[in-house]
């Protein structure tokens, strides 16, 4: 069992060791003032932190500092584990932060970054459709380890996926280190056969993916409700409920998306949605952009999750004025994510933070609009809620997924307000060590094996998009 002691960290604003065990935090401790490191050492190689209760949730920086954990013996000693000599890791002059979760991201399609720029969603998507006729299952593998790479290089540890091959995704997740929920895509264009085809070949898909590493979860897409026929949107309906599986969704993306829905079946996507009897807190909504007061409504009745996407609608044009107080309000969950890099062109979740914020402040001409502890939380806790996983914030107890942010610079200088030079002032370039599953998958920015990824994925993007 792997152990780490994070020495002299700074959470929100205090000095602090944290001990991990395994994949879990098991210990937050005040560091003494005269910066004795001695006794948090000790215990954690003799192996004596415990798991405890009474610690705050919901912790990224704000709020109370968590209580200490007491002394006890671990959980590794007690089932008689191997505890090896700790990891120990300085960090001084860094604050920690949960690890970001980006909800919604196609990742394969790094290898179309930059393939098709300037054009409108439906022109850009029929060339993706186009080009992605030429996928392979290498392009598949090498397009999603870098695509782990820029997210593990900008702090993201776990995103929610809606891509082709997931096999090959959960394979290059594994080799990554970090999470990811991998989603079988039912997109059958009404064609019946092949409808019939992708209900087959999700419960083949599903079967498999009990076998995959447990920080590859399996998910089941609906890419839209104009792309799917209502036979297997029902179908869906009834598995993913059956089997408690999480459903990803592209909803209410465009203007023109509504008003065909409504030309078509005289009610919005999410009316019909809600009809379907699909909605329900295990739906996640990627868009969600051009909403009613009745879809905001339903959404909010029915705990959906809502993914802002908001670099990838600018760039497409889709629209900017993304609801978010008013679907806070409502109760629906609301998260951000980057979208594929074929759309957004990166997956920098704290560029896309900044963005969330300056344009709701913008569009809506209030600077309270969006503030920084709500969106910290959109990056963070309310995607783990939405994932139902134990991540997203800094306790005992919970999944060992932790950001150390480098803060001597200029970025950060003066430090009067953590959050706000880290969304406001600094850029990815900030983020020092990543830590997923209690592994260290990034120190000092640089992830092993990095080079490889970064030749062999450009070789096949050249392939892919006939420039080679």
């Amino acid at each position: 069992m792997s152990e780490i002691l994070i020495k002299n960290v700074t959470l929100q604003g205090k000095q602090v060791d944290i001990q991990i065990s395994g994949n879990q935090i098991i210990g937050i401790h005040p560091v003494p003032e005269d910066n004795n490191q001695s006794t948090g050492i000790a215990s954690l190689m003799s192996g004596i932190a415990n798991f405890f209760s009474g610690m705050s949730s919901g912790d990224h920086g704000a709020g109370n500092l968590p209580n200490i954990a007491k002394s006890g013996m671990s959980r590794g000693a007690r089932d008689g584990a191997t505890v090896q000599k700790p990891k120990v890791i300085d960090g001084t002059g860094k604050w920690v932060i949960p690890g970001l979760i980006n909800m919604h991201t196609h990742s394969g399609m790094t290898l179309t970054r930059g393939f098709e720029e300037d054009k409108p969603l439906t022109a850009w998507l029929n060339r993706v459709w186009e080009v992605e006729q030429g996928l392979n299952e290498e392009m598949i593998y090498w397009g999603t380890r870098l695509a782990c790479l820029e997210m593990i290089k900008s702090g993201t540890t776990c995103f929610n996926d809606q891509y082709w091959m997931i096999d090959q995704a959960a394979n290059a997740v594994e080799e990554a280190g970090i999470r990811a929920f991998h989603s079988y895509v039912f997109l059958d264009g009404g064609d019946a056969e092949k409808a019939k085809r992708q209900r087959k070949e999700a419960e083949i898909f599903y079967e498999r993916a009990q076998n995959w590493d447990p920080r590859n979860q399996f998910t089941i897409a609906i890419h839209a409700p104009y792309t799917v026929c209502e036979e297997n949107m029902a179908w869906v309906r009834d598995f993913t409920k059956e089997n408690n599986l999480l459903i990803h969704t592209h909803l209410s993306e465009t203007q023109n998306e509504v008003n065909e829905s409504l030309q078509r079946y005289g009610k919005t996507p999410i009316r019909r949605m809600y009809d379907l009897g699909i909605l329900s807190d295990r739906v996640i909504s990627a868009h969600s952009l051009w909403l009613n007061d009745e879809d905001i409504a339903l959404l909010g009745e029915t705990g959906v999750t809502t993914v802002h996407n908001v670099n990838s609608n600018l760039k497409l044009a889709s629209g900017y004025r993304f609801r978010y107080q008013e679907l806070t309000k409502a109760g629906a969950n609301v998260t951000l994510g980057t979208d594929g890099c074929g759309s957004s062109n990166n997956l920098d979740l704290l560029e896309t933070m900044k963005t969330s914020a300056l344009l709701q402040k913008a569009w809506r001409e209030d600077p309270a609009a969006l503030p920084l502890n709500e969106l910290m939380d959109m990056a963070t806790i309310n995607g783990a809620k939405a994932l139902k996983i134990n991540s997203g914030k800094i306790e005992v107890g919970a999944l060992a997924d932790l950001v150390l942010i480098e803060t001597r610079n200029c970025a950060f200088t003066p430090m009067l307000d953590f959050h706000a030079n880290l969304i406001y002032s600094a850029n990815s370039s900030c983020v020092d060590t990543v830590i997923c599953d209690g592994n260290v998958l990034m120190e000092n920015r640089h992830v092993p094996g990095e080079e490889e990824i970064l030749s062999r994925a450009n070789d096949l993007a050249l392939r892919l998009n006939g420039k080679q």
